[in-house]
């Protein structure tokens, strides 16, 4: 096995990232698996976690692309997962709301990452990892990696 310097191991910033990445990609593959990504989780919660959006206002909440929400969502509509409807109040709006089987996705998608975060975090005990769970938040919350 290859060394990695302990320059780079003594930099809490590159531990975060190897583990994320190494984290990120075992839950893509599973994603990947049922024939999704992570992107499509990402909307689906929205839409459970938020309500039904405007097809715009869900790509500035993502920070996706409008081209690519369109994308997305083409892909989700076609498997039945979300609906797409004109807004009465405004037709020149789309409305996106999530299906039952939106609904049924979203809790194996959950299943799934909830798998992949216990295989990574399965060297800490359950009070460590609520530690590193609340660490964390406060980082992504102060650093305003929560905002879009």
């Amino acid at each position: 096995m290859i060394e990695t310097p302990p320059t780079l191991t003594a930099l809490t910033t590159y531990l975060l990232s190897k583990v994320g990445r190494d984290a990120r990609a075992q839950l893509a593959d599973r994603l990947a698996r049922k024939g999704l990504r992570l992107w499509h989780m990402a909307t689906l919660a929205a839409l459970v976690d938020f309500g039904p959006h405007a097809q715009r206002e869900l790509a500035v909440r993502l920070a996706v692309h409008p081209s690519d929400m369109a994308k997305l969502l083409d892909e989700l509509a076609g498997r039945g997962h979300v609906a797409r409807e004109r807004d009465p109040a405004d037709r020149r709006r789309v409305r996106v709301t999530i299906t039952p089987e939106g609904r049924a996705a979203l809790t194996a998608l959950d299943a799934e990452a909830t798998a992949v975060q216990d295989a990574v975090l399965a060297p800490l005990t359950a009070d460590e990892r609520t530690v590193l769970h609340d660490l964390l938040l406060r980082l992504y919350d102060v650093g305003g990696l929560g905002e879009v």
